[in-house]
This record gives C-alpha cells, structure tokens and sequence, in this order.
C-alpha cells in the first residue's frame, strides 16, 4: 500500500498518547536546483498494531516545513495521517565549524559595514535635497540669483546627484539584505542549531514491516552552470569543443554521502506566476520641489540598473588527470569523461550525474560534468575602433542540444591556449552562439578624426551646428581571407529641435544603418582579402537651437533575459 501526504502539517490532540517508533533512515537522492535542493530519505520501521506515530529525528532548520511529502508501503494495510513537524533543541555542546564560523564572522563585518554606509548615504541624500530646496535664485555669490543661463546646469547637476545617491542607496540595501539572508541560512546550518523532528501518524490493523519516502526542500544549496570552449583553427574547418559543468555547494546542515544526483534548471525559490499590474492614472505634470532633470534622471536609472553584475560564479575546475603505467608496454588511451543523462522537458531539464556522490556540508565546491559536444564554427573579426584600435576574433555556432545553456561564464581556448573569461546569457535550443576569443594581431585597425567644425550664433534664434568626420582604416596581415565588422556610433536625439543628419557623400554606406535594437549603432561588414585593407569614412552633422547647450549622455546595452 502506497500513501501520499503533502504539507498536511497540524497536531492531531488525540496522537499525544500514541506510541513512537523512531524511522531510521538514510539520504538515497538529492535534486539539486539553482536555488535550493530536494532530499529523499529512504527509512524502515515496524508498525504497532493499532495507532502509532513514527518520528524521523534529526532534521536540518534548513527544511521548508511546507514541501514534506511522506510516501509509505509495507508488507500489509495501513494508513498514514497527520504529519507533524517538532522543533527540537540543537546539541549543548556542538563541536565547532571554524570554516562555517570564519564565514559568518566575515559576513556580519560586511553586514556592519553596509549598515554604516546606508547612514552615510542616506546623509548625503538628506543633504543633496536640502541643497535643491534652495534653488538657483540664492546661490549666486553673497546669496544673490544666479544668471539665468546657469540655471540649467544646476537643476542637471542637482537631478544627476540624486539619480546616482538614490541607485547607490537602492544597491547597498539590496546588498545588505543579501547578507542577512545567508547569514540566516548559515546559522541555521552551524552545529548546535535547532533540529526538526517529524512525527507521522500511522495506523495499522496488525503489525506491518513498512517502509518510508520522506521528501523534503531545503535552503542553502545551489549549484551554478561553468563551461569550457576550445576553439580549434588549425584544421580543415574550424570547430568548437564545447563542455558544459556544474559546481556544486550546499550548507544545509546535513551531510550528503553517497547519494543519488539529479541537478535541475528549475528555480524552486522564485515565483510561481506572472506579478499583477496596477492601474495606470494619466494627469498633468506638477513641478516637484525638487529641481532636476527628469530625462537625464531615467536615463541615468535605466543605466544603472543595467551595469548591475551579477555575482560572478566562480572559474571552472578540472580534475585530475589518470597516471599512465608501463608506457612502453601499452598503447596510451586518453581517458573518458563520464557525462551526465540530460531529461530535457517542455518547462526544464535535469541532469542525473552518473553514480553516486559525496557532497560536503562545508559550502565546500564539488564540480561534475554534464555534456560535451563539438560543432562546426564560423570565424569573424569585429572592431570597434573609437574605443580600441585592435580587432577581435569571435567564433559563432548553433546550440542544437535539446537542454538549454543557462547564464554563466565560460573559460575560453584558442587552439590549446588559454585566452581569458567569457560570459553566457541564456541561450535555447537552436540559438545562435557567439564568443569572443581574444585580439586577432593579424588585423591592423586605425582611427582618425579628420575634421570637427562647429558654429558659434551670431545673433538670437540661430541654429548651431556641429560636424564631425572619422576614417577608419582595417588592414589585414592574413594568408587567407577573413570577415570583418566595424561597429561604430552616430548620436541619436529624441528631441525635434535637435536633428542628426549622416552626411552621404562623405560616408561609406553602412551594411547595417542599426545594429539589431541599438539606436545610434551603425556597421560595417566585408570580406577582406589577404594583405588587403579597407577604409571607411563617417561624416554627421548636428543641429540645435543657438540658445540651448547639448549633453552627450551614454545609454545602457539593451540586457539579454536570463
């Protein structure tokens, strides 16, 4: 008989006099999510006939009382009912985790630190709005106004102080919450902590040799997609290795030896369903107190929120290599690397890693790998030359495995040498892949503003102009030919009273006049021969208002979803 209980957790009165069996158990399989895990015990036990309870003792603070599942069958009838969790008291005298003790000591500085600079900034605020209550009309020098045309510079300097306060106070609390919730999580964790015990009532109409699934999740176990590109350019086609690994860590307060390992692209921490939107009202805009400049202060917010790094998960680790007896006896094998079964579902995928493993409770790492496929690659240079003067090899490849890539950093290779660091966003099924693999020395890039000509008004109401013109020259020192992107920028304005004109006649005509969703980005896209170099003229023009003064602000890179 099989019987199925979830997060049925409330105290029956009448199981307070029922006798206790303790549920000996051991963890069989663990899944592991991005954000947590899911244990599996597997315990025996001897049922009393009649009503009992069996206790499973010893439980991690770690455990999400709601996500208890309890599965029972025996060699006879019998039920189970309510499922009960207890909080027990952790050891007296616990033996002392100094690594898990070193780490909380150093979070608690960090989470004083923060403290601190939440007051000073929130200081630096207080003193930013009272500075803007003033306004420009007293702060001339001995207190008089000041003339009309600083008006606009103080309001921009005054909105731009409190954008980039307020995203500093926004990031330092974001920060501080994140200590204090590990924090919370190692405390949990540290020996001596309270235990959970849960207690299942049974009933039994004779005795019955039962046996238990007991399901739970708890908290402080992750794991984090690492991979490795090898790019091969020496052969008859270029080709992409490409190995997908996980690192995994856990502090859940119990010990995983020996278990089954199943990792998940699954978020078991996050929402379960799309937020709600509020009612959106249209009136007239009123003047704040405050004076600033309201596009400049979104344009610096969107900024902001889009150069937030995420913590960067750490560098991937390799194991160690096979010791290699009577070489001149037996042929040398290189060794095989054993990969994980990938089930790719509609909504996730899982990776069950072969055997059986021993993950530490010490937040120490453990790094297995998932998969490994090579693919055919396409080879091109990409420069941007405003803002370096070099080229760069990229390699491109479709992502044909039915599993998707999850955002992480990947550890790059060109022909057997190491070349630096990269990054993935999320990439599916049939996605085009793009990695960039270090400066192409054989490429020869210059950058040359040749003219700038501006205007100065002469009299009320005048336009002012601006010209400006660039020459980029590619050169290539290959033996074969190569393609070649130059990427560079034309400003843009969402204004009427300011117009961006390309100068035709004196630009070379653009492959792409913008670059995907990037306004003001335009590119240039040939095949260059052997030996042979290509130039490339830009010429624009701006025109404004002789009354008003232009401000050249950067806007964030539209951001990949994750």
């Amino acid at each position: 008989m099989r019987s199925h209980i979830a997060a049925a957790l409330f105290l029956a009165p009448s199981l307070a006099s029922a006798a206790e069996t303790e549920l000996s158990s051991r963890i069989d399989r663990v899944t592991v999510f991005p954000d947590g895990a899911v244990v599996t015990r597997l315990g025996k036990a001897e049922l009393l006939q009649g009503a009992s309870q069996i206790v499973l003792r010893g439980l991690p603070a770690t455990i999400d009382p709601a996500s208890i599942r309890v599965e029972g069958k025996g060699d006879g009838s019998f039920s189970v009912g309510a499922v009960d969790v207890r909080i027990t008291p952790g050891d007296a005298r616990p033996v002392l985790d100094t690594v898990l003790e070193e780490k909380l000591k150093t979070l608690r500085d960090e989470k004083e630190k923060l403290s601190g600079q939440i007051g000073a900034i929130e200081a630096k605020r207080a003193t930013i709005e009272r500075f803007a209550q003033v306004g420009p009309d007293k702060l001339g020098p001995d207190g008089k106004a000041l003339p009309v045309g600083d008006w606009p510079a103080v309001f921009e300097a005054i909105g731009t102080a409190l954008v980039k306060v307020q995203d500093e106070l926004r990031g330092t609390r974001n920060r501080l919450a994140d200590v204090e919730a590990e924090i919370a999580t190692l405390e949990r964790a540290r020996p001596g902590a309270p235990k959970h015990d849960i207690a299942i009532a049974v009933e039994a109409p004779q005795p019955v040799a039962a046996e238990f699934t007991v399901t739970y999740r708890v908290t402080g176990a992750n794991w984090t997609p690492t991979y490795e590109a090898r790019l091969t350019t020496t052969g008859e086609k270029p080709e992409i290795a490409l190995t997908r690994r996980a690192e995994i860590r856990q502090r859940s307060g119990e010990a995983w030896d020996d278990v089954a390992l199943t990792l998940s692209t699954t978020r078991s921490n996050g929402g379960t369903r799309a937020p709600d939107l509020t009612p959106m009202q249209v009136a007239f805009f009123e003047p704040p107190a405050i004076y600033e400049s309201r596009a400049r202060a979104q344009a610096l917010a969107r900024k902001a929120e889009a150069e937030k790094a995420a913590p960067a998960p750490a560098a991937p680790r390799f194991g160690a290599t096979a010791a290699l007896e009577d070489r001149a006896a037996k042929p040398i094998v290189a060794a095989e690397v054993t990969l994980a079964t990938i089930e790719a579902g509609a909504y996730q995928a899982n990776f069950q890693v072969p055997g059986r493993a021993s993950i530490p409770q010490d937040g120490s790492s453990k790094t297995v790998t998932l998969s490994q496929r090579k693919a055919d690659a396409t080879l091109a240079a990409r420069t941007v030359p405003e803002l370096e003067q070099k080229a760069y090899l990229e390699a491109a490849f479709t992502h044909d495995e039915e599993a998707p890539l999850l955002a992480g950093r990947v550890a790059l290779h060109r022909d057997g040498t190491y070349v630096g660091m990269g990054q993935f966003g999320l990439i599916a099924p049939g996605d085009k892949v793009e990695l960039g693999f270090g400066a192409d020395d054989r490429i020869k890039v210059s950058f040359a503003p040749v003219k700038r000509r501006e205007n100065d008004p002469t009299w009320l109401g005048q336009t002012r102009t601006d010209l400006r013109e660039f020459r980029t020259v590619v050169k290539s020192l290959h033996t074969r030919p190569v393609k070649v992107t130059v990427l560079q920028r034309i400003p843009y304005s969402e204004s009427s009273a300011i117009t961006v004109e390309t100068i035709a006649a004196q630009t070379t005509p653009p492959t792409e006049k913008q670059v995907g969703d990037r306004r003001g980005i335009a590119s240039w896209t040939f095949d260059l021969a052997a030996g042979a170099e290509k130039e490339i003229k830009l010429a624009y023009r701006i025109k404004w208002p002789g009354d008003r003064e232009l401000a050249y602000e950067e806007q964030p890179l539209p951001q990949a979803a994750n």
